[in-house]
């Protein structure tokens, strides 16, 4: 029998997943899932939220929740998508969320806004943001942007991060291209030329080109050794200091769910079924296979699931800063932590 137990039914469209990690304007609209069935075990009640639709991009939590890894954890988990106009860090600065997923990057702005955000755990290693281009294009580097037009969602979240940081690594700022806010068109604003490139994850929007058949290349973020910070997990301060055993299991739980990912992408695939609509139907299953298989390279191997580094994060402050990314000055090593990942000392 399924874990799972719905709070609140109204799902959204399954199209924006994790590249909609950007700020929103406020609304309330969310989908809950509890992972702890339908009478929850005795526990401690943790929310954590996935941005704003069910996407199989969070298999780590779904597998974690199917198998009972909260539960083993002595933990209530309910798994909270965003409304749709909800701003991405809304509900855990107002107490709705006590986890929230969401990039390095993205915590480390909203911390400079005064949303003292901590992030507790990595679990991208590899920044999933690139540039895609046809494969016909004449930009082979990113020096080779300049004078070109640049589609990105908008001025926020990774895909705007990853381009200013792509620029930055070849010498080049915004001015040097013109940068055209496409929303989450990637796909048809490059098939139809009204842009010569746009900036897109490897793990969703190159997935789709190739599967439409259509031949792109991607230029990574790191081409130039840009440092950028993934997708985490993400608490407050008060979270952190008030409840740390919890926010240690909800770590160590999540963890086992993404090596469990790893080890069987397509098991991965048949146990969120439970929580992604259509995952049932066998053309969306191999599409959520391939993006999974695209995703497994991101999480590293070994030690490297979950893990921080330091001198990434002190190098990502000084770019964003750098680049009038930050609204204040914010101190690295309060931007994130290790200690409650599984095995920490300190």
């Amino acid at each position: 029998m399924s874990r799972r137990r719905l709070a609140v039914a109204a799902l959204v469209p399954t199209v924006l997943a994790l590249a909609a990690c950007a700020g929103q304007p406020g609304g309330t609209d969310s989908t809950a899932t509890s992972a702890t069935g339908t009478a929850p075990a005795a526990g401690t009640e943790m929310t954590i939220g996935l941005t704003y639709t069910p996407d199989i991009q969070f298999a780590p939590f779904y597998v974690a929740a199917e198998k009972g890894y909260y539960e083993d954890a002595g933990l209530d988990v309910s798994l909270r998508h965003h409304g749709a106009s909800e701003g991405l860090f809304t509900a855990v600065s107002g107490g709705q969320e006590d986890v929230v997923v969401a990039g390095g990057d993205e915590m480390l702005q909203a911390r400079s806004q005064d949303v003292p955000l901590l992030d507790v755990a990595t679990l991208y290693q590899d920044y999933p943001v690139a540039l895609i281009v046809p494969a016909d294009s004449p930009i082979r580097t990113a020096a080779d942007l300049k004078g070109h037009k640049v589609g990105i969602p908008g001025p926020f979240g990774e895909t705007y991060f990853g381009l200013v940081a792509l620029l930055h690594g070849a010498g080049l700022s915004e001015s040097d291209v013109t940068v055209e806010h496409i929303g989450f068109t990637q796909q048809a604003a490059l098939t139809a030329g009204h842009v010569d490139a746009v900036m897109g994850f490897v793990n969703n929007d190159a997935v789709r080109f190739a599967q439409a058949g259509q031949e792109v290349r991607t230029i990574p973020v790191t081409e130039g050794d840009v440092p950028l910070v993934g997708i985490g997990l993400g608490v407050l301060d008060a979270t952190a200091d008030e409840r740390p055993e919890d926010v240690a299991a909800v770590v160590e739980a999540t963890l086992r769910g993404v090596r469990d990912v790893v080890a069987d992408p397509q098991e991965a695939v048949n146990l969120s079924a439970e929580y992604v609509p259509d995952l049932n139907r066998k053309e969306q299953q191999d599409e959520a296979l391939a993006t999974l298989e695209a995703t497994v390279p991101l999480y590293g191997e070994g030690d490297q699931i979950g893990a921080q580094d330091a001198a990434t994060w002190e190098a990502m402050v000084k770019l964003m800063g750098d680049n009038g990314l930050l609204a204040s000055a914010v101190d690295p090593t309060d931007a994130w932590t290790a200690k409650f990942l599984p095995g920490a000392t300190n």
